[in-house]
């Protein structure tokens, strides 16, 4: 059952967890499957946990874990088996890397009994080698020792030397990049010796801090599909609870773009109530379930599974997570996930083969950055700009801008980046707060802007180079593509006001005064240059040298930066076949395509009833309202949404 290539339709799978744990009985396993065919589920994953099989003499007891397999055969459901090697009781998460050699033959064996065992099944779909890679820091344990000598004894030097200066090498950052590819290949490989050719799925997670650890175009390489976790009470401290449907758009887009030629699916969403676990207590509500569906379906996920459909009865999520009531009734969460179901199937045909409309506008993070941020934390006072999380954040405002214009915009990594077109005319780059550009990307995003690029870049965008070494002085190595010298930079305590041709923005953190050698003047303060525009070839780039993006996203208003990026990135003039007439303050659309058709899913997050106009290219598409869970309307393109409501309109 390989799973389809992005380019040919596949079916959406919804799911949700079943966890299995010794002193549940045959009879509540098979009810829970139950449960999952009666909501319309297709897709499950069980967490085969080593330390619930393996007896103390060696030998395994499967017939737990069997009863769930059954059962998954006899409803249709179809089984990622998580791997879940042994592991202490109280691990969550459970294993990231190998403790030693000694460790790692007991994987595989563990790999060797438990695929070996369970491939057999009829509804064994496929494996998730292990559960959320990504730790936040350096890999402890001997093994990681040993391997990190193999790899830097194997490193070459690097042409590019930071002009001689001393410097940071970033080689433990760079080592656990490679580390966690290394160590999902040996599983993938370990696998494969069992179950050959079987789906290959992993899920990352806490993704806004943990991006860095992970190398997507090279998962690439071995992967089936790629997913990941997106858990409110774990994941989202970025965010405030108005903004979770923003908080899924962006991670959704960060594995869209991760996955690039082959599927994702989001592998956790939290289905249920955490009381002790997480790192904050909430449930969600129904109509939040019906938000985090359609956003992960609008930006092209073949699914989604909720953590979990069972609570489960020990450890410290006992009694959490999950989607149906201590009675094994469904909840209104899971009534709600049995509601998006039924409408993709009564429009399998669209949404199987449906896209996610590209606008043209690309948000880029680095990775340096995110290393170099980390790693000049010294304490002190809290600054929103200067803390870790600054870059994320950046990014993110400029996210949430372009969301409440209606428009769709990438989260990439640089390196996902395609810098092999001959034409960008249809192209926007935007690196918000990217402190580090490492310096292979000059050249590229210089050809980027001659070949009719626009560009954007705001707040201390390319201040260190790799190596975090200040490249603001004499030699600047962007001057070309920016147009202008950095004077200096001047620390603010207070937002201040900049204006940018004729347009009112919010200075932040910082205040550059910038020296243009080529570029024109935007903006002046103190008789000092505060911004400038760069005609570079065929394109075009805008030099903001304060933190506009965060700065607008501290007053909560995007106004005035959403009016300064429809002008300066001529949008009315982007490839988008539907935009807001004007910004929706907490209101986002997706939109996706399949023939000739199209599917617009609008989310209202405003405490208000928003009613505004919906501009649209193609006068002929009618609109047909397949969802909306709150009275939502449209006549004329004139969109009336109630508070915490989606919208879903079919234009045939």
């Amino acid at each position: 059952m390989p799973y389809l290539s992005k380019q040919q339709a596949t079916p959406i799978m919804l799911g949700a967890e079943v966890f299995i744990e010794p002193g549940q009985t045959a009879q509540e396993i098979d009810l829970w499957f139950k449960r999952l065919q009666e909501a319309g589920m297709t897709v499950t994953r069980i967490r085969l946990f080593e330390n619930y099989m393996r007896q103390a003499d060696g030998s395994w007891d499967f017939k737990l874990f069997d009863e769930a397999y059954k059962a998954a055969d006899k409803y249709g459901i179809k089984v990622y088996g998580n791997l879940f090697p042994a592991t202490a009781f109280t691990d969550l998460g459970g294993l990231k890397f190998p403790k030693d050699e000694e460790h790692l033959g007991a994987i595989s064996r563990y790999i060797q009994n438990v695929v070996g065992h369970f491939k057999h099944f009829e509804s064994c779909y496929g494996w998730v080698p292990v559960n959320e890679p990504g730790v936040g820091h350096f890999p402890q344990g001997k093994h990681a020792t040993d391997k990190y000598g193999e790899w830097k004894a194997a490193q070459a030097h690097p042409e590019y030397k930071s002009g001689g200066y001393d410097r940071f090498d970033f080689a433990d950052e760079r080592f656990h990049l490679y580390y966690n590819t290394w160590f999902l290949q040996w599983l993938t490989d370990e696998i494969y010796k069992h179950d050959p050719g079987s789906i290959i799925h992993v899920n990352n997670h806490a993704i806004f801090k943990n991006v860095a650890e992970y190398d997507f175009p090279a998962w690439r390489n071995f992967l089936t599909s790629l997913g990941g976790s997106a858990h409110a009470s774990w994941h989202f401290y970025y965010f405030n609870r108005q903004q979770y449907a923003l908080a899924v758009a962006a991670n959704c887009e960060i594995l869209r773009s991760g996955a690039g030629d082959i599927p994702w699916f989001m592998t956790e969403l939290q289905g249920g109530n955490n009381t002790y676990s997480g790192f904050l207590a909430l449930c969600p509500t129904k109509e939040e379930i019906y938000q985090w569906l359609w956003l992960a379906i609008g930006s092209e996920s073949k699914g989604a599974i909720f953590w979990c459909l069972n609570p489960r009865s020990s450890g410290i999520e006992a009694g959490e997570w999950a989607m149906l009531n201590y009675h094994n009734e469904p909840s209104d969460r899971l009534q709600a996930a049995t509601q998006v179901i039924n409408i993709l199937n009564e429009h399998q045909a669209f949404f199987n083969d449906a896209k996610e409309v590209e606008s043209g506008i690309n948000i880029l993070y680095t990775r340096e950055s995110l290393w170099i941020e980390k790693k000049l934390q010294m304490g002190g006072k809290s600054y929103e700009g200067r803390d870790e999380g600054g870059v994320m954040k950046s990014a993110l405002a400029y996210f949430e801008a372009l969301s409440e214009a209606g428009l769709q915009a990438n989260l990439k990594e640089i390196s996902e980046f395609d810098f092999n077109k001959d034409n960008y005319s249809d192209a926007v780059i935007i690196l918000a707060h990217q402190i580090s550009i490492p310096s292979k990307y000059w050249p590229l995003l210089e050809a980027f802007v001659q070949k009719g690029g626009k560009l954007l870049a705001d707040g201390l965008t390319g201040y260190y180079d790799e190596n975090a070494v200040g490249t603001m002085r004499l030699g600047f190595p962007l001057r070309n593509l920016l147009g202008a010298d950095v004077i200096e930079y001047k620390a603010i305590d207070n937002i201040e006001e900049i204006k940018v041709e004729g347009i009112v923005l919010p200075a932040y953190g910082w205040k550059g005064l910038l020296k243009p050698t080529i570029a024109n003047t935007i903006a002046t303060q103190d008789d000092e240059v505060a911004a400038s525009r760069n005609n570079l070839g065929k394109g075009t780039v805008y030099w903001l040298p304060s933190m506009v993006g965060l700065g607008s996203r501290l007053l909560a208003d995007y106004s005035h930066l959403n009016t300064f990026l429809a002008k300066a990135l001529d949008l009315k003039n982007l490839r988008s076949p539907f935009v807001f007439e004007t910004p929706q303050p907490n209101v986002m659309m997706k939109t996706m395509v399949a023939g000739n058709n199209m599917v617009t899913i609008i989310i209202n997050k405003a405490e208000v009833r928003r009613e505004f106009k919906l501009l649209q290219a193609d006068t002929a598409l009618q609109p047909i309202i397949i969802f909306a869970n709150n009275g939502g309307k449209i006549g004329a393109n004139h969109i009336s949404i109630d508070v915490d409501e989606t919208l879903v309109i079919k234009w045939v």
